[in-house]
């Protein structure tokens, strides 16, 4: 397969494969996470990289999808089924994953946008309410 007919997420979660958990580009220095969920509607295994922060043992992602007005196809996936794989440098974890509401949304939103302030200006460019999960590993595998 040629580098050019590969989507720019192929490119990163390659990348992140190859290099246990660091990418450059746009992404460098961006702590980033490989999260597979199940395809709400396909049940095929969907691979999304995503931006997070930690808090405690959870890790925090933001349904953002760049600010746009629909939530990102996995917010669905994770709705239909929250058990995920993440991947965290080289390490793989079983996950479940949690929509968090109210304050503690709210909490664990600003601190994200605190380290990355694009995600503050997605909340304001949309009308949508942005969701956020945390992901609990529940085992740990290498």
């Amino acid at each position: 397969m040629m580098a050019e007919s590969k989507t720019f997420n192929e490119q990163i979660i390659d990348e992140f494969r190859e290099n246990g958990g660091r990418v450059g580009g746009v992404f460098k220095g961006t702590p980033l996470l490989l999260m597979t969920s199940k395809g709400a509607k396909s049940g095929q295994p969907r691979t999304t990289p995503l931006a997070y922060t930690r808090d405690g043992d959870r890790y925090v992602v933001i349904a953002s999808k760049g600010g746009a007005p629909t939530h990102p196809d996995w917010y669905y996936n994770l709705t239909a089924d929250p058990n995920v794989t993440i991947e965290v440098g080289s390490q793989t974890l079983q996950a479940v994953a949690i929509e968090e509401t109210g304050e503690e949304r709210n909490r664990l939103y600003n601190q994200m946008a605190n380290v990355m302030p694009g995600f503050a200006e997605y909340q304001r460019g949309t009308e949508r309410l942005i969701p956020l999960f945390t992901l609990s590993a529940i085992n740990k595998t290498e």
